[in-house]
């Protein structure tokens, strides 16, 4: 069956479009003119616009701008938009004109169409749904808007549950002495609850990093419309599309002081980046660290072993990898690689407009999507559930030369190397060799030399 179109016109003339699309003539040049890539603006972007456009509308009906019928039928269209009931109406590439002004056209063009067939009435949408607004506040409020929820309703409770997982662990393994490592040889003891208490500290602070952040990216531009100056929108429209848009959502957002600022730069989403990037580091130490100890079972570390999750090898029976740990640690790299991107568009912003906002959105909210999975994962299928093997723990630190660091106080650094080299040598224990070597009684050197003392926890 042939593909049916119809004819529609924008400023450029008209345009063949297919009939059943909801959008219009802007989104059809969009799609013609940037088939680039298969990547489209994210979920949770559009999510944020259909929210900004509802209560655009509302707001403007209240200013009596914008007659309250119109309004109404916008509100439930934007909304529908809100909620991913016509996600395939959003077509146009990531990869667009530096400012989205196609995505605001898309979401303008489709919710003046739902409205206007719903009802009957001729919805337009530059002069009805985009009233008061320019994709130039709109796109970096949504922007803004959008980071936000993905960080407060996925990332961080995840972090969270992360930071529990992990407390719990380290309480029940307070006892638990293994060998230190630094440059990634055999080095003073710890206690397994101080390694993994490290770990939760990194989380806890990546926690206050982007909670901190949040502030600037609770700040939006609204209000601004082209440059800054708030031409042709009403002086109290983006305080109260700010207001609309906190109660809605739980999130305290106000609009930027200096609108100006909030319209020409993207400091506030390149900040969160790196705040990301910093997860993604620890993440990846975290996950490094866990292979490290999973690595054996017979020719590696074998300090832990890691949840059987699927066979390992396509050709080693048996075999069982770390993949999870694996997959935080890609997840990572993709981390960074996106902040580079937005570090390069974030310095993009040529006087009045920053002119790459829709790879800032891509990548900014690709990364919060990533990393919330990935903790998860972490969480759920890795900490939750390790084996400690604690057997091997044991042999490694009571053979471990390194053992004689704390006789450096009696019998100097000298001597003390000279007994660690004697010891690995000829394999033998630290305490026997330095009771032959020393006049210190071996009860004393058993106390000096005990692992668990050295961890700065005395034995019960």
């Amino acid at each position: 069956m042939p593909k049916r179109y119809r004819i529609e016109h924008d400023t450029l003339g008209e345009l063949r479009i297919p009939a059943e699309a909801l959008y219009g003539a802007q989104t059809q040049r969009a799609l013609e003119n940037f088939s680039i890539s298969e990547l489209r603006m994210p979920r949770s972007f559009i999510h944020a616009l259909g929210l900004i456009k509802s209560a655009a509308a509302r707001v403007n009906a209240d200013l009596g701008l914008l007659d309250t019928g119109v309004a109404e039928q916008i509100c439930v269209a934007a909304n529908e938009i809100a909620s991913g009931r016509h996600d395939e109406q959003f077509p146009v590439d990531v990869f667009q004109t530096g400012s989205g002004t196609s995505t605001n056209m898309n979401a303008n063009e489709v919710i003046a169409h739902l409205a206007s067939m719903r009802s009957g009435m001729a919805v337009h949408p530059n002069d009805h749904v985009n009233l008061g607004q320019s994709s130039n506040d709109v796109i970096p409020a949504a922007i803004h808007v959008s980071a936000c929820l993905a960080l407060h309703d996925d990332l961080l409770p995840a972090l969270e549950r992360l930071c529990a997982t992990l407390t719990g662990r380290a309480a029940g393994l307070s006892d638990i002495v293994k060998t230190g490592r630094t440059h990634l040889m055999d080095a003073l003891p710890v206690r397994l609850d101080q390694e993994i208490g490290a770990w939760c500290t990194q989380i806890k602070k990546s926690i206050q990093r982007i909670t901190s952040g949040m502030q600037h990216l609770r700040q939006l531009p609204l209000g601004g419309t082209a440059v800054g100056t708030g031409v042709n929108t009403h002086r109290d429209f983006g305080q109260r599309v700010a207001a609309l848009l906190s109660r809605e959502t739980g999130i305290d957002y106000v609009i930027n002081i200096d609108l100006f600022e909030g319209i020409a730069t993207q400091d506030a989403a390149v900040s969160m980046s790196g705040q990301l990037k910093t997860l993604a580091v620890s993440l990846m130490k975290i996950s490094n660290d866990l292979r490290w100890m999973n690595s054996g079972p017979l020719a590696g570390l074998g300090e832990i072993t890691l949840p059987v999750l699927q066979p390992g090898s396509s050709i080693m029976p048996g075999k069982v990898n770390p993949v999870v740990p694996e997959a935080v640690a890609m997840v990572c790299a993709q981390v960074v690689g996106n902040d580079t991107a937005i570090t390069v568009a974030g310095q993009s912003g040529n006087f009045q407009l920053n002119a790459m906002l829709p790879l800032i959105a891509h990548n900014l909210l690709q990364n919060i999507k990533l990393l919330a999975g990935a903790v998860c994962a972490l969480d759920e299928k890795v900490i939750s559930g390790f084996f400690v093997n604690s057997e091997q723990l044991v042999r490694a630190i009571k053979s471990s030369p390194v053992l004689v660091t704390a006789l450096n106080p009696l019998i100097g650094y000298e001597q003390s190397t000279a007994i660690a080299r004697r010891a690995w040598t000829e394999g033998r224990a630290v305490l026997d060799v330095a009771e032959e070597m020393t006049s210190i009684s071996r009860a004393e050197l058993e106390s000096l030399l005990d692992p668990l003392r050295l961890t700065g926890k005395q034995e019960k």
